[in-house]
């Protein structure tokens, strides 16, 4: 073994932290930093490069993420976002500046897209389709019309683990949905809500 492995080793355990905990690579050490810089840098243009993706400055995307953008299906991602490991990300997705996107996340964007303002936080396993089938006796499921509303996502919101959202929803500005809810109707601005379906607790002030 020679003296480097160790640190090469020591590099893909971070690198493999990182993906699933990407807030810390923002206070890396400098001896990590550059690294770190230069595999972001290389993946992101990659990914865009291969997909219809457009990624602002400073962002940390997880290359253990599935991310799908077909021509018409536009992915653009703000500055100093992150997008963790396992999330699967399908276009059209508008995410703002300083968006989390937690592991295991699913976002996809229908036909009419999902909007994520600045801030947007999204704890672990969240689902957000923009998207839904038609569910009448006549034919199956499979066979139904599908429809698309979008979904958007205000500044400063925080979805707790395990949060889903239905197609047509709108949750506000600085709005928090609580762990494993399932939000099926709009969530007025600074307020908090929880539940399946999610329901009014309390406004945040």
């Amino acid at each position: 073994m020679t003296e480097q492995d160790p640190l090469l080793k020591y590099r893909e355990q971070h690198k493999h932290r990182l993906n699933y905990m990407p807030w810390l690579y923002w206070s890396l050490k400098p001896k990590n930093r550059g690294w770190a810089e230069q595999w972001q840098k290389e993946y992101q243009a990659y990914l865009m490069e291969m997909e219809t993706v457009e990624i602002g400055e400073n962002c940390f995307i997880s290359p253990l993420a599935h991310i799908f953008a077909e021509p018409g299906r536009k992915i653009t991602i703000g500055d100093n976002a992150f997008i963790a490991a396992d999330c699967t990300l399908h276009g059209p997705l508008e995410i703002g500046n300083e968006v989390a996107i937690n592991h295991h996340c699913i976002l996809d964007g229908g036909r009419m897209g999902i909007k994520l303002h600045d801030q947007v936080r999204m704890a672990a396993y969240c689902h957000l389709y923009a998207f839904d089938h038609g569910m009448e006796l006549a034919q199956p499921i499979y066979q139904q019309p599908v429809r698309s509303q979008g979904i958007e996502i205000g500044q400063d919101v925080w979805l707790g683990a395990h949060v889903g959202v239905k197609d047509g929803v709108k949750i506000d500005a600085h709005a928090i949905v609580g762990m494993n809810s399932m939000v099926t109707k709009n969530v007025e601005k600074a307020t908090i809500v929880a539940g399946n379906p999610a329901k009014f607790i309390r406004h945040r002030d």
